[in-house]
């Protein structure tokens, strides 16, 4: 019978078996060195830790696929290894550092665990620096206490090399749980060991010791970064011609603290309070919106030029029909936005205004479409649970619609859907308003092979952080106390985790000559497809028909075309012009509902007769997002009575309307179109 074939993390596994007799052989020698072989010893020591490295590199690569049988709890015994590893990894660091000179243990101690880090890190990003390279160092020891093989070798070690950092309490934090260390505000604290979910080993004055959130930390520098900080000063013009990558191991260490000291924004102040859960950043796409319209639906509605500037890329006539012709896109498509579940809720310092759905095209690396947001319904009693499309009696506003379209023409490999969960808050204390991310979800469209992912729902990981950041927890309660070992754990930390559903649908037939009727790139409510395409046609008309000459330039007078864009970033304006568009299309007759030029007639004369005049009422306030006064205010004036608009009530001195601008009744091409 053949031997059975090892392996390749059975293969690991024996290596480091070997590697631990050696070690353990190792440290014993080295128990009463002589003078004669202390050289020999730590030559030892470093090739051990050269083999270490490498063992390890090879565990991060191997894949549950390497497997040529079936290995159960993979993950959990790769993790294992890992722990092993870099137990080993720690008592020959600090062996070797007991057999440095003694002449020579402050100095080329450190240097040596720079050199390390430095080839550790060799493939990675140059961010990561020797802060990273230290908080996995001692995150290691607190894993190794847990370790039966760790032995007593390590507590002295970790002691050793993070015995001056010190930090201090921004505010104070009280334990919960067992385990926990109860701080007051501006205690001096040691950390002992550092865990990537954000809890840290620390230890007071009185000797306690016990985990603490990193965010209510802040790095207290010692004596001599002090003057460190001084030389930084003094010779900031002579580094800036230095290398880069020598500038960045100079000042890694200081850059870190004079980030903590000097960069500490709201989000910073709100962790430190507890008022927020990890993994809440300052929201990305608030910010994209806020900039100006380059990510508003008013900017990608309009038609984008060709290369030459002199045609229009995405809007094209049909001469036998005088319509629009359609356009299909690479992507288009219709998604339900279900419901989020184990949304961390924000702390009690804080006043929610909105929660909501930012989504939009995204390729791993940029925004490629409009920002659509849906806001969602809250149930106090189910504080972690989002719902969308709630049942209620009449119109639904698109904000609450949970139906959405999406069309993009990218041909990234790496298209998707990019979904930020985000709230809008107001602080009690200071009444400070701003825009907080969940959490992000992003959902990829096609497979590696290029074809499309199956249109069915889709239950989507929630990741903290930002999408630019990566394996950002949302919650640390999970990973507090380590891994689960059990499947029946496993299942309850999976129920656990923040989660959006979607369901990805196909587009009827009705709804896909809608859709190619709109830009190649844009996504919105599902229910105003429909205006949307009435808009497409005027303007075609416009542009394609009405012109002398397609190298003409002039304003073209028409209302319409010069102010449905700005309605279409209110979404309470779009509600009433989609109330009164419902309203006046009962009356229509069968035929009439099919005809475009009845359709684009109604279009105009509902649109002048209903949202014109609001738009430009001296009465209405400018809309401000997530103030509920101000939205209660632009309520009661569009659905009063009295604002049945006609031109007698137009021309009246009763009715006041803003300034007049020659921007209100002119389309300028020029300025509008996508370049």
């Amino acid at each position: 019978m053949p031997p059975r074939r090892r392996g390749p993390l059975q293969t690991v596994q024996r290596e480091t078996d070997d590697i631990k007799r050696k070690v353990d052989a190792l440290v014993r020698d080295a128990a009463e060195p002589d003078a004669s072989d202390r050289t020999e010893t730590l030559e030892r020591c470093k090739e051990l830790q050269r083999e270490v490295e490498e063992i390890t590199k090879t565990l991060k690569k191997l894949s549950k696929a390497d497997e040529p049988a079936p290995v159960g709890n993979y993950d959990q015994c790769k993790r294992e290894e890992e722990k092993r590893l870099l137990t080993l990894y720690e008592r020959l660091q600090s062996l070797a550092l007991q057999l440095q000179p003694r002449d020579q243990t402050g100095g080329p101690s450190s240097s040596q665990r720079d050199q390390e880090s430095e080839e550790e890190n060799s493939d990675e990003e140059d961010e990561s620096s020797e802060d990273e390279d230290a908080e996995e160092e001692v995150q290691d020891d607190y894993d190794d206490d847990d370790n039966a093989d760790s032995g007593d070798e390590d507590s002295g070690p970790t002691a050793t090399g993070q015995g001056s950092v010190s930090y201090i309490a921004l505010s104070a934090f009280t334990g919960e749980e067992e385990g926990d260390l109860s701080i007051q505000k501006g205690e001096v604290l040691k950390v002992l060991s550092k865990n990537k979910d954000g809890w840290w080993l620390a230890q007071n004055s009185k000797g306690q010791k016990g985990l603490v959130p990193k965010t209510f930390l802040k790095t207290s520098s010692p004596q001599d970064s002090e003057r460190k900080n001084e030389n930084e000063d003094e010779g900031e013009s002579e580094e800036e011609e230095e290398d880069p990558d020598i500038k960045s191991s100079k000042t890694s260490n200081w850059d870190t603290v004079r980030k903590a000291v000097t960069e500490i924004d709201a989000t910073d102040v709100l962790s430190a309070m507890g008022a927020i859960p990890p993994g809440f950043r300052p929201s990305t796409l608030s910010r994209l919106l806020e900039e100006g319209r380059s990510y508003r639906a008013s900017h990608f509605i309009q038609p984008k030029l060709s290369q030459s500037q002199l045609s229009f890329k995405d809007l094209h006539m049909d001469p036998d029909t005088g319509k629009v012709h359609g356009r299909p896109s690479r992507v288009s498509l219709t998604l339900t936005l279900w419901s989020c579940r184990m949304i961390p809720p924000p702390g009690v310092g804080l006043q929610v205004l909105s929660r909501h759905v930012r989504l939009c095209a995204f390729n791993g690396t940029q925004v490629l479409s409009n920002i659509h947001t849906v806001r969602a319904t809250y149930n106090s009693k189910s504080p972690k649970t989002w719902s969308f499309s709630p049942r209620m009696t009449g119109m639904l506003p698109c904000l609450l619609d949970g139906d959405c379209f999406l069309r993009c023409d990218s041909e990234s490999p790496d298209l998707g859907i990019l979904f930020e969960l985000g709230v809008t808050y107001i602080r009690n204390s200071t009444g400070e308003r701003g825009d907080l991310s969940c959490g992000w979800a992003f959902l990829k469209l096609f497979d590696e092979s290029g074809a499309p992912v199956a249109l069915r729902t889709q239950e989507l990981t929630v990741h903290g952080g930002t999408p630019f950041e990566k394996d950002t927890d949302m919650d640390t309660t999970s990973t507090k106390r380590g891994y689960p070992t059990g499947v029946f754990q496993q299942m309850l930390l999976a129920r656990k985790i923040p989660k959006l559903v979607v369901k990805l649908k196909s587009v009827n037939t009705r709804s896909r000559e809608l859709l190619n009727l709109l830009p190649d790139t844009i996504v919105g409510s599902l229910s105003t497809v429909r205006l949307l395409g009435t808009y497409r046609q005027i303007l075609a008309d416009a542009l394609l028909l009405d012109r002398v000459t397609m190298y003409n330039a002039d304003l073209i007078c028409s209302s319409v075309l010069a102010s449905f864009p700005d309605v279409l970033d209110q979404p309470d304006l779009m509600d009433a012009f989609r109330k009164s568009w419902t309203e006046s299309e009962i009356n229509l007759r069968r035929s009439d509902k099919r005809d475009i030029n009845v359709l684009k007639q109604m279009f105009v004369s509902v649109y002048m007769g209903s949202v014109f005049p609001l738009l430009y009422s001296a009465e209405m306030p400018a809309p401000c997002w997530a103030d509920e006064e101000v939205e209660s205010q632009r309520a009661r004036i569009i659905y009063s009575p009295s604002q049945k608009t006609s031109v007698e009530t137009l021309l009246s001195s009763q009715s006041s309307h803003q300034a007049f601008d020659i921007s209100q009744v002119t389309y300028d091409l020029i300025s509008s179109a996508q370049h």
